[in-house]
């Protein structure tokens, strides 16, 4: 969970609860670049809500700015919570065209409400007789356009009277600056060998995560550094990309650990040596035979 996400997502303005209600779960479970992946299943479980009104409200974050996806085929989408990027007046037109779509006209507001009883909306003085319900403030309509069968009863997941969702495990922490402190080694590794910073989006930080994951937290900063100098053919081809890395990450900790590089000329001079040695051994088989059978004789 990254608080910065989080902390800048609570005093947005504009939402439906719905939509505000993911874009929470978002953040929550966020690094602090904003990136997460969770399933849409998850999500719909955390918000008490179904697949279908996960989507919709995912739609509306994107089109006001609040959220940008990278979809992949067979996995989790990537998803960047951008709250910095909030559009607020095209939440407020979206909302506009709820409010035209429903029937209003022009000083519909100041009209006679449905059964011809004036001053129902609370102009007139209130009798003790009058019929429940009269004189409520009308509130504007969200701008949601679609209606969700299963909607959440309030903000979720959350005690009453904490402005803030509790800390998580302070492995998560951990993670976030191994993270960190990978991505800045690779990063300068990267600028001094190719003059240029690399490339970073939702799918680099994703490479870094598993990265991290897979080497452990004090060993991955090391190897992402030290990567820059491999000088494999493929490697110096694809300009060091991190997921070319990341594909053979393990053999790769082990040739920064003995600092012995595997090239294939390398890797072709010991296969040639082992080749070798296996004629060897079977010659030296031949000759134990044939003096095995001289003795015999």
């Amino acid at each position: 969970m990254s608080t910065i996400i989080m902390s800048s997502c609570w005093p947005l303005q504009g939402l439906s609860v719905t939509q505000k209600a993911v874009l929470i779960s978002l953040a929550d479970q966020a690094n602090d670049d904003g990136v997460c992946w969770p399933a849409i299943a998850t999500i719909g479980k955390r918000c008490c809500m179904s697949p279908r009104a996960v989507r919709t409200a995912m739609d509306h974050l994107e089109t006001v700015g609040l959220l940008s996806r990278e979809r992949r085929f067979n996995s989790s989408n990537v998803y960047v919570v951008t709250p910095s990027n909030f559009n607020a007046a095209v939440a407020g037109t979206k909302g506009k065209r709820k409010a035209a779509k429903s029937g209003d006209a022009p000083g519909a507001a100041d009209a006679p409400h449905a059964g011809g009883a004036p001053g129902a909306v609370g102009d007139a003085p209130r009798a003790g007789g009058e019929a429940a319900g009269a004189g409520l403030e009308v509130r504007p309509v969200p701008p949601n356009h679609h209606i969700t069968t299963i909607e959440p009863s309030e903000e979720p997941s959350f005690p009453a009277g904490l402005s803030a969702p509790p800390p998580k495990v302070d492995s998560e922490t951990e993670l976030q600056a191994a993270c960190r402190a990978t991505w800045a080694a690779y990063a300068k590794a990267y600028a001094a060998r190719h003059g240029a910073a690399p490339v970073r989006n939702a799918k680099v930080n994703a490479n870094v995560k598993q990265l991290v994951q897979r080497l452990g937290h004090a060993e991955a900063p090391l190897v992402a550094g030290w990567f820059l100098s491999v000088n494999e053919r493929y490697v110096v081809q694809n300009m060091h990309d991190l997921g070319t890395l990341l594909a053979k990450c393990e053999a790769y900790r082990t040739q920064w650990a003995t600092g012995r590089q595997m090239t294939q000329t390398s890797a072709m001079q010991q296969d040639q040596t082992q080749g070798n040695a296996g004629t060897a051994d079977a010659a030296k088989a031949m000759l134990r035979q044939m003096k095995g059978q001289a003795h015999a004789h």
